[in-house]
């Protein structure tokens, strides 16, 4: 006889179906390096640009120091009063700034030392005009090389942007420089005139000196300008720097002029002290300019980077996405596809009643035990042989 079929299960074929998981798995690490690392680059520019920002505003704040100590410089030697009101508010406003920004830029120790030195200016003797001259130019040299010392710390002195690190430039070295210069040069022709005549020779090479040293950065500040304003895309930028751009570059050439000595040796210190304030003037209002638009183009790499790192993690989600998918739908197919049970006859039995066949089918037997013969099958209604001569033997 034969019984229903036991149903089987066909044991999972593990490594097969876990094959699409590993390739996953295995194609996801170098998605995932690749996406970090790329994000780890952009974050890292990033925080590169807000350093330099950090430098915009310690140059800004830099800007009224070198002004109000330049003046106060130019009072003490011509035996004026000291405007000390506008350097102490100046000096407190660059320590605030540097309170914030000192630990980022490496700037605390420096402004520490230039802050001492210019809360003792008023305790020393200054009643000599050459040695306040030589007070203030101790103070002067240490605040450029603070200047220095924030473009180099920011990272504005290695900007990739032509624009920026022309305006950097501009506004973090030849400015300043050209502004101390000038100040000196205006207060060595007031030394001059009250030194002995036998220093005249002395007094006409530094002079000389003061004159390059004042003219060369002024000069290099108005060419770098210039070649800015004709590149830059942004239109404000030439109109916000047209009038004061001018009226720099005119006191400059004034000052050259007036800074020659005549032929008795003077100098015309009325006239070159005027040109000197005319082109403080016009720096003055030249630098928020020009730390303005270095700020805005740090604004703008900065949204873009913001950008780039969207599209990286987007473009990093989406790789993983649809590995996952793919994983998942190789998964289900295989699933799918694997038969899960087979029919498997049962071993020594025979056919159930139900598969022979009576009359038209085939007509049911007894179960017997396996081993035993089995009668021969018969169609449904013929008896056996000895039912079929019953009748005949009854009438004889």
């Amino acid at each position: 006889m034969t019984v229903p079929a036991s149903r089987v299960r066909r044991r999972p074929r593990t490594p097969g179906r876990l094959l699409p998981l590993l390739l996953a798995t295995v194609l996801l690490l170098p998605v995932a390096f690749l996406v970090i690392q790329a994000y780890r680059f952009v974050d890292a520019d990033r925080d590169a640009v807000e350093r330099e920002q950090l430098g915009v505003e310690y140059l800004r704040a830099l800007g009224p120091v070198t002004e109000a100590l330049v003046n106060a410089q130019s009072a003490a030697v011509s035996g004026h009063p000291l405007p000390r009101e506008n350097l102490d508010r100046a000096v407190e406003q660059a320590a605030a700034v540097d309170a914030r920004t000192g630990d980022e830029l490496r700037t605390s120790e420096r402004w520490a030392g230039i802050r001492a030195k210019l809360e003792a200016l008023p305790e020393r003797s200054l009643t000599d005009p050459e040695d306040a001259f030589n007070a203030y130019g101790e103070v002067t040299d240490l605040l450029l090389a603070l200047y220095g010392k924030v473009r180099e710390t920011s990272g504005l002195i290695r900007d990739p942007d032509v624009d920026t690190y022309f305006l950097q430039d501009g506004v973090g070295e030849e400015m300043p420089e050209a502004l101390i210069a000038a100040g000196r040069l205006t207060d060595l022709v007031i030394l001059i005139e009250q030194r002995p005549a036998a220093d005249q020779g002395r007094s006409l090479m530094e002079l000389a000196t003061l004159r390059f040293a004042a003219l060369q950065p002024a000069r290099d500040l108005v060419n770098n300008l210039r070649a800015v304003v004709e590149s830059s895309e942004n239109a404000e930028l030439g109109a916000n720097v047209l009038n004061p751009f001018d009226a720099y570059q005119r006191a400059v050439e004034a000052m050259a002029l007036l800074a020659l000595p005549n032929r008795s040796g003077a100098v015309d210190t009325e006239g070159l002290t005027g040109a000197r304030k005319q082109a403080q003037q016009a720096a003055k209002q030249l630098q928020p300019v020009l730390l303005d638009e270095i700020d805005r183009l740090l604004a703008d790499r900065i949204d873009r980077l913001n950008r780039d790192a969207l599209l990286v993690l987007g473009a990093g989600s989406l790789a993983v996405l649809l590995l996952i998918s793919l994983a998942v739908s190789s998964w289900l197919s295989r699933t799918q596809d694997s038969p899960t049970a087979i029919d498997q006859p049962s071993i020594g039995t025979e056919p159930v009643e139900s598969d022979r066949p009576t009359g038209d089918r085939w007509e049911p037997v007894a179960l017997r035990p396996a081993g035993e013969q089995t009668p021969a099958l018969q169609p449904a209604g013929q008896g056996r042989e000895p039912d079929r001569w019953r009748p005949f033997d009854a009438a004889r």
